[in-house]
């Protein structure tokens, strides 16, 4: 599919996959864990539905090494959504960056670790492109809305992007050398967001979930609308509190190096600024940089 995304496979000396394109599902709820537990699993049952339960057999246990999905994992699974906070990890392989993963962050909110911090309780769905060029863009946008639907969620976000094992050494400046090249291609870490993004937006992508408060301070559907003024934009109300803004038919990584700086995410990036989320200041003056071109990449 290299008209829209390119092939990439960064690996160890072992073969092992450290870095590989695919496709990213978020969603990020200022909500406490007990409200939206419920939700999540809806979500985790499309998602398996979609893809087969064969598609996540792993999950890290509290001591963080993985354990086979099996009856017994995912009786431990449910027990856990039950806590008052939790961090779940579900994968189809534990070892390298698979094309199917799972990741959920939940807060509780009234916790006093939590208290005047902008934390969320956050999910992400991986998919790998090769179902993007199978099924096409509208069945990845249905999956999506799905996944969406029993959520009450602040924003989201799904794009093409780089799925990686962040933890492991060497990862992250490969990294910062993709995403630069590739503006369309997500690079983030869940658990990072989770503590931080509160309520702002994570920058435009394919597309792009919108809810309260911003929704409501751009004026709902009809303000969000008024402000955007390409054809190939599309926004869709889904309640009376959120929408979903589609930019273009298929999701694009584009190529800083060919020139193609997508426009239409330019054009969603001038309209959310005033909104767009900023990483807190990192201690490495450079990683710092790096950080800010990459968050202004649709801006500058």
């Amino acid at each position: 599919m290299s008209e829209h995304c390119p092939t990439i496979r960064i690996c160890a000396q072992d073969g092992s996959i450290l870095i590989r394109d695919g496709l990213s599902i978020c969603f990020y709820m200022r909500r406490h864990h007990r409200e939206v537990a419920q939700g999540v699993m809806r979500s985790l049952e499309t998602y398996l539905q979609t893809f087969g339960p064969e598609a996540l057999g792993w999950y890290m246990d509290d001591e963080g090494d993985p354990q086979e999905l099996d009856e017994a994992g995912w009786a431990h699974i449910r027990s856990r959504m039950q806590e008052s906070s939790t961090l779940i990890t579900l994968s189809d392989n534990p070892r390298e960056a698979g094309p199917y993963r799972f990741e959920y962050f939940g807060k509780d909110l009234e916790n006093l670790f939590f208290i005047n911090k902008p934390a969320v309780c956050a999910l992400e769905f991986w998919l790998p492109t090769e179902f993007l060029e199978e099924r096409g863009p509208a069945r990845v946008r249905e999956l999506a809305l799905a996944l969406a639907a029993p959520l009450p969620f602040n924003s989201g976000h799904v794009s093409l992007s780089l799925n990686a094992l962040h933890q492991l050494a060497g990862v992250s400046a490969e990294l910062r050398q993709l995403r630069l090249r590739y503006p369309g291609m997500d690079v983030h870490e869940l658990e990072d967001l989770g503590w931080h993004i509160g309520t702002r937006i994570r920058g435009p992508h394919w597309l792009t979930f919108l809810g309260p408060p911003v929704l409501g301070e751009l004026g709902g559907v009809p303000g969000l609308r008024s402000r955007l003024v390409s054809p190939d934009i599309s926004v869709q109300p889904l309640d009376a509190e959120r929408a979903l803004v589609t930019l273009g038919q298929w999701p694009e990584a584009g190529d800083t190096t060919r020139g193609h700086t997508l426009p239409l995410h330019r054009e969603m990036a001038r309209v959310l600024e005033p909104w767009l989320y900023h990483a807190p200041p990192l201690r490495d003056p450079v990683a710092n940089e790096d950080t800010l071109r990459w968050e202004r990449r649709f801006l500058d």
